[in-house]
């Protein structure tokens, strides 16, 4: 299991699909500013 991420860490690279099928990387984004969105599961405590 990875460790958790503290406040201020830098974000681990990732490889997510969009909903128009594309597919990004963190690295596709180097030198902008983003922002990520994490929520639970549905019917899942958080």
């Amino acid at each position: 299991m990875a460790a958790k991420l503290q406040a201020g860490d830098p974000a681990p690279n990732f490889r997510l699909q969009t909903d128009d099928g594309r597919e990004v990387t963190l690295a596709d984004f180097r030198g902008r500013w983003l922002a990520l969105f994490f929520f639970p599961k549905a019917m899942t405590p958080g």
